[in-house]
This record gives C-alpha cells, structure tokens and sequence, in this order.
C-alpha cells in the first residue's frame, strides 16, 4: 500500500462486488457465499458498511477455512483494516501499521486494545454475525 493511501486511510479491502450479498436482520448480518466470491477461498475478504448496519465490519477466511468478522476499526486512530496477504494477520490501514492476529489481538504498533470479534456461524450458504 502506497504511502499516500495510509496517510488518508484508505484501506484496500472493498465492500462486494454484489452489495445485495449482505443484509441486516434482528442483530444479525446474513452474508450469502455464493454472492461474495471475495470469501472463496482463503485470504479473501470484504466490508460492510451500511443498510442500516451500527458498526462496519471486516469479515475474512483465514487460511484454515474458517469466517471471522470483526469491527472494522483500529483501536488506535479508528481507521479501517486490513487483511495481510498470505498471512492470517490483518493490519491497520493508516500509517501507523497497527497490526492484529486473527483472534483481534494486538501483534504490533500503537493500538490501544484488541479489535471486537463477532460470533460467526454457518448454515448452508450462508454465514451469521451475531452484531448485537
């Protein structure tokens, strides 16, 4: 990621391709699988923002195959995150390089506490996070 890009915070990891992939339903977010390949394989990731949706997200596979979702803010400046490629570390997409393992806890940089995780579960094609 360019220095210009961290210095605004833009992140690299996009919303789907397919926004109506996702939806908010009684606390919970149903993500569609066969509407995100973003989370085909391992690695993959996508945010979500919106639709009435009270926190952004960042939901990723990790290498083993298993779907994580967590607040998409740094506990430093509150920026957005992202997922390292090849690795099942995400970091911060300021200049700061926060960076977090996949259970949200700080590995390295400023940040001030771990990333929220949410509760995740699949049924068929579909994934729930529990938001609340």
């Amino acid at each position: 990621m360019g220095l210009l890009k961290r210095i605004f915070g833009i992140c690299e990891t996009k919303p789907p391709a397919d926004a109506g992939c996702w939806q908010v339903t009684d606390g919970q977010v149903e993500v569609r699988l066969s509407r995100a390949p973003e989370l085909s394989a391992p690695g993959g990731a996508v945010r979500l923002e919106g639709k009435g949706l009270s926190k952004r997200l960042l939901v990723l596979r990790v290498q083993d195959g298993r779907y994580l979702a967590f607040h998409n803010k740094c506990t430093h400046f509150g920026r957005r995150i992202d997922t390292l490629p090849g690795t099942d570390q995400m970091r911060c997409c300021s200049v700061s390089k926060s960076t977090f393992d996949e259970t949200g806890r700080v590995v390295s940089g400023p940040a001030k506490g771990p990333l929220t995780a949410f509760p995740v579960t699949g049924e068929g094609d579909t994934l729930r996070i529990a938001v609340s």
